[in-house]
């Protein structure tokens, strides 16, 4: 009689890296919102151009700090291998 052992309780460490990468992923256009509406709470200075200059560079700077963490974290998730098929069977 053979003894089977116990799936693990925990789940690979590369697995586990895999979906906190994937859920901060998803988390991006949430990041982006929030970051994006920081400039809303900022007052305006009635006799300047100055405040338009900085807002304007805040948004952009957080646009293109958006695109490098998403490409960051693109190329870090590894695409799935298996085919994830109901049926199990890969062709037609």
């Amino acid at each position: 009689m053979s003894r089977n052992a116990p799936p693990p309780i925990f789940l690979q460490r590369a697995s586990y890296r895999q979906r906190r990468l994937r859920d901060a992923a998803r988390l991006m256009p949430f990041v982006g919102m929030v970051l994006w509406a920081i400039p809303l709470s900022w007052q305006t200075a009635e006799d300047g151009s100055e405040e338009g200059t900085s807002g304007l560079l805040y948004v952009f700077g957080v646009w293109v700090l958006l695109i490098l963490l998403t490409a960051f974290l693109a190329r870090r998730i590894k695409g799935d291998s298996r085919i994830d098929d109901d049926s199990g069977t890969s062709g037609p």
